[in-house]
């Protein structure tokens, strides 16, 4: 395995993976931290994360770009476990996802991302950008007193209640690191601007205005500068059944952020990455993480991007990222305490904003269709109520939106016409015949059938797909007409609905006849009616000019 991803390294490749890992690490470093706040852990809980997840995931992923570490799209479900269940419970779900991971990857479900719509993607990644910015206004305006509740409108009557409570140094200090962020990231994009705003602020603080505003060791005591011994979280039944609801959504969201991000390092590289592969390597991180306190990891695309934008030639970048996390924590733990929260918060706000897809849905939004209200109305579940809901409800929406797009079987019947006593009925299908047209389908078939004609031209040349309540009541009205003695002429029934014609054994019963076009079918109904009339009726000749087709 070594020789097939590293067979044809060289010093060159080296010095490029060392580039992109550093400066990758440096950006990974304040938002490791930054999520592990948000998501209602400590700091350095994050860092444990970036670090063993980071490295593992590189290692064993379906992506040589690929990095990892704790995201803000688990930011509001982290939250809400940690605010449900304690922090100790949140390592057991972290496992337990990881173990839901593995076996995703090894039933090959890595391909399930492709029937996610986008309109789905798209308004729950926007629900959970507004959850993130708007979980960072209080500690942007030094807010005290603001309390962490599960429910986005509760969280907006903290903010309201304690507006009166702001900070003015905070409010300084976020300002400036959100103006020298996103400087940086304009005019000096080698510098990661996330890093650079919250040195700066960071500084200003320690230097103009000391013990103005909170910090992270006056909020959270000082950091650990070591990874802990790893320890087994209690997988005992009872807790076990207690997260296993939590840990399947972490594993969902897991897998959704992870094969997403890999697709998008497969459209900046032109590479091609393993899904399957991808889960098992997340899995196996995610039950990794939690055994040195780290909490769920995913794919991060900004990192993931960053990555591939400063060289990245293999899985070594993301090796890399890991211990420049791991060394910076050692070094400088001490030094981190003195970070002030508002100096994380413009941090999370540009990561929200960025991850907001707000182009592509207000360009949805103007479409004005079925899939607008899906986009919508996912999105405000995500805010609204929760992420699990979020998704479902956007699902079950896109399913019932496709269900009734593609019911839209389009039946075009030509009534009957008696040529010296020859009666044709000429259909043609347009569609997909399933359980959402089938009914309908019957309905307007039996009822063009009221005359009985005695051949029945049935055009399936444009039916693309036909699933089982399609063939049962096509049978129906096929049955219908061989029961009052007509027949049947299939024409040019494409693979599919041909071979589930035949297995419901319809396909070769006397009275059908399969022909290639609608020539074909009028050349043998004019053989079978010479077959069956006197003589001096076989004068009689079909054909498509006559029936004004």
């Amino acid at each position: 395995m070594f020789k097939k991803r590293f067979g044809d390294y060289s010093l060159k490749h080296f010095q490029r993976d060392l580039t992109a890992g550093l400066i990758v690490g440096l950006v990974a470093l304040p938002l490791a931290m930054a999520f592990a706040i948000a998501s209602g852990v400590e700091p350095e809980n994050g860092l444990y994360t970036a670090i063993v997840a980071g490295i593992l995931i590189s290692l064993l992923g379906g992506s040589r770009f690929q990095i990892g570490g704790p995201t803000g799209a688990f930011v509001p479900l982290l939250l809400s476990i940690v605010t449900i269940y304690g922090f100790d419970n949140l390592l057991v779900a972290g496992f337990l996802a990881g173990c839901f991971l593995v076996l995703m990857g090894l039933l090959k479900l890595g391909s399930l991302i492709d029937y996610v719509p986008r309109p789905v993607v798209i308004g729950f990644t926007a629900g959970i950008a507004v959850i993130i910015f708007v979980g960072q206004i209080a500690n942007f305006l030094g807010l005290t007193g603001v309390k962490s509740h599960p429910e986005f409108l509760d969280n907006m009557g903290e903010l309201i209640r304690h507006l009166d409570t702001v900070n003015v140094y905070a409010v300084i200090t976020a300002v400036l690191g959100l103006t020298i962020q996103l400087m940086t990231s304009r005019w000096l994009p080698k510098i990661p601007g996330p890093l650079a705003g919250l040195v700066v602020s960071s500084l200003a603080a320690y230097l103009l205005y000391p013990g103005q505003v909170r910090t992270i060791g006056s909020a959270y005591g000082q950091l650990t500068a070591s990874l802990p011994v790893p320890k087994l979280p209690d997988l005992s039944l009872d807790t076990v059944q207690l997260m296993l609801v939590p840990a399947l959504l972490i594993a969902a969201l897991g897998g959704i952020e992870s094969l997403l991000s890999a697709t998008v390092a497969d459209s900046m590289t032109g590479d091609r990455h393993h899904s399957n592969r991808e889960l098992i390597g997340q899995g196996i991180a995610n039950i990794a993480a939690p055994l040195f306190g780290g909490i769920p990891a995913t794919g991060a695309i900004a990192r993931t991007a960053t990555n591939i934008r400063s060289g990245a030639t293999s899985r070594l970048s993301g090796v890399i990222h890991g211990l420049v996390v791991l060394l910076i924590m050692v070094v400088l733990a001490p030094l981190a305490s003195h970070i002030p929260l508002a100096s994380m918060a413009p941090i999370l706000m540009v990561v929200a904003w960025n991850m907001s897809e707000r182009k592509r849905f207000v360009y949805m939004l103007r479409w004005r269709s079925g899939e607008s209200v899906v986009l919508v109305v996912t999105f405000l579940a995500t805010v609204l109520v929760d992420l699990t809901t979020g998704v479902g409800v956007g699902m079950g929406l896109a399913f019932v939106h496709f269900i009734h797009k593609m019911s839209r079987l389009d039946i075009s019947v030509h009534p009957a016409s008696d040529f010296r006593r020859n009666a044709v009925l000429v259909c043609i299908m347009k569609g997909v015949l399933f359980f959402g047209a089938a009914r309908r389908m019957e309905r307007q078939m039996i009822s063009a059938l009221a005359d009985k004609p005695k051949f029945v031209m049935l055009n399936m040349a444009k039916v693309m797909y036909m699933d089982t309540t399609g063939v049962a009541y096509l049978s129906e009205v096929i049955l219908h007409v061989l029961r009052y003695g007509g027949s049947i002429y299939l024409i040019g029934a494409q693979a599919q609905p041909l071979e589930t014609l035949i297995k419901s054994g319809l396909g070769n019963r006397e009275g059908i006849h399969h022909c290639h076009d609608l020539t074909d079918a009028l050349r043998k109904a004019t053989s079978s009616s010479h077959e069956q009339r006197p003589a001096s009726q076989q004068h009689v000749m079909l054909s498509a000019e006559e029936l004004a087709i």
